[in-house]
């Protein structure tokens, strides 16, 4: 089952951080499992990177379409209809880099992991919430 990865869970992977669940971590170690980086991931990280947000990731914002290629993770582009969606659906939660995973988990129809309980509020699939 392919999974996309919430930008906080992508860097918590990167850095080793023990904020990431073990019942995460391993799902993401399991090879069988096919583990997409949005475009918004990597629009967020350079954004949060320049306002001084992710003062820690220099070496990830600098190039993070190679972190995600050294990971072994696939890049997922965005689409017109992920776009459409992200922008149309009538959760009350305004990021606009979440409201864009959580379309591109609905149309791709694949997990978002994430331990954010907001993203609760799209009707998608989550990993990782509860446990």
């Amino acid at each position: 089952m392919g999974m996309i990865l919430d930008t906080h869970i992508f860097l918590w992977w990167l850095f080793d951080d023990p904020k990431l669940p073990r019942q995460i971590e391993s799902h993401i170690a399991d090879v069988k499992n096919p583990i997409y980086i949005s475009a918004a991931s990597v629009w967020e990280i350079a954004t949060k990177y320049r306002l001084g947000k992710l003062p820690d990731a220099s070496k990830v914002a600098e190039n993070v379409p190679e972190w995600i290629f050294k990971a072994g993770f696939q890049p997922l582009a965005i689409t017109p209809e992920h776009a459409q969606l992200a922008g149309r659906w009538k959760s009350a939660h305004r990021d606009p880099f979440d409201r864009m995973l959580a379309a591109q988990s609905k149309i791709e129809k694949i997990s978002l992991v994430s331990v954010d309980k907001a993203m609760t509020s799209f009707p998608i699939d989550i990993f990782g919430v509860n446990g």
